[in-house]
């Protein structure tokens, strides 16, 4: 009788270490750039930080939350597409402990989800999979969500004298990425062909793709919805579609500039975005750091205490 080998996916993963030093500097630095943004071009740190906990912060709290699990449904589907399957609970679980590694360049860290898994863990080549199926899932639908931003900035351009040249700045680069995408599918048999994980994630999104692109669009909005709420707070009048679309390029400007988790880029279009509306420096500076310490930091803070959890009590996920 012939003996059926073992799946290649059931491969054990390289070991690697939790890079808690490296974790740890990239939230001091943070915390520091921040608040001394605060301090010499925005509102207090305590005026600022107040605001987390009216109902307005509570709520768009509630709309980040509903990001991170309309996302981590999405990741759970892709994982039982590779035969893990895990309860709802469960796969959000191990799904919020990936966003412990976002700080990362292009936040490549979170491939290790797959990774880590204690049992049955996921190869590297599935894990990149559903990494980049993620990416260019999140690039498509934050592209979608940019074209009120474009069409305010075309219109504030020709009838209230905001320079045009920020309509063609902002076109390009969508244009840029559509043309990323175009390429990438006009050479997908080659690109395919030629990188393996990439030709994973293709079949990862070629699964009920109507399914993930709702989850993902839906995930987008509601943090674009709360980017809103933190503006209508501040006093800045902005209507929910177009605070959507700045949030949405700040977060294409970020990812294009590779830095851990966008870190510059993606506040300093924001804020510059807010400012060309009509806000204050100081203002939008405010909205930038709350929107992003609940877009973002929230996300991190929850994966640090998923990733413990998950290693420490549930003994789900290891590192050796």
């Amino acid at each position: 009788m012939r003996r059926a080998g073992p799946p290649p996916s059931s491969t054990k993963p390289t070991p690697f270490r939790l890079p808690v030093k490296q974790l740890l500097l990239v939230l001091g630095l943070v915390a520091t750039a921040y608040a001394l943004a605060l301090l010499f071009w925005g509102d207090s740190p305590r005026a600022s930080l107040a605001r987390l906990g009216s109902w307005t912060g509570v709520q768009a709290a509630g709309l980040c939350l509903l990001n991170y699990a309309l996302r981590g449904l999405r990741w759970r589907r892709w994982m039982a597409h590779y035969g893990r399957h895990f309860g709802l609970l469960q796969g959000l679980r191990l799904y919020l402990a990936g966003y412990a590694f976002t700080p990362t360049p292009g936040n490549v860290g979170e491939s290790v989800r797959g990774l880590m898994l204690a049992r049955n863990p996921l190869g590297a080549r599935q894990s990149l999979a559903i990494f980049g199926a993620e990416r260019l899932a999140d690039l498509l639908c934050l592209l979608l969500l940019c074209l009120p931003a474009l069409a305010w900035a075309w219109e504030r351009g020709v009838v209230q004298g905001l320079p045009v040249w920020l309509a063609w700045v902002l076109a390009a680069g969508a244009l840029v990425a559509l043309g990323v995408l175009g390429v990438l599918l006009r050479f997908r048999h080659a690109l395919l062909g030629r990188f393996a994980w990439l030709h994973d994630a293709w079949a990862c999104l070629s699964v009920r793709p109507l399914r993930w692109l709702a989850l993902t669009l839906l995930a987008w909005a509601a943090q674009g919805l709360a980017v809103w709420l933190i503006c209508r707070d501040a006093g800045v009048a902005l209507a929910p579609l177009t605070a959507s679309g700045f949030y949405a390029v700040a977060m294409v400007a970020g990812a294009l500039s590779a830095l851990p988790a966008g870190l510059g880029g993606a506040e300093a279009v924001l804020t510059g975005l807010l400012v060309a509306h009509g806000a204050s420096a100081a203002t939008a500076l405010g909205i930038t750091v709350l929107a992003r310490l609940l877009t973002l930091w929230l996300a991190v803070a929850l994966g640090v205490l998923a990733l413990l959890y998950s290693a420490a009590i549930t003994k789900e996920i290891s590192f050796s």
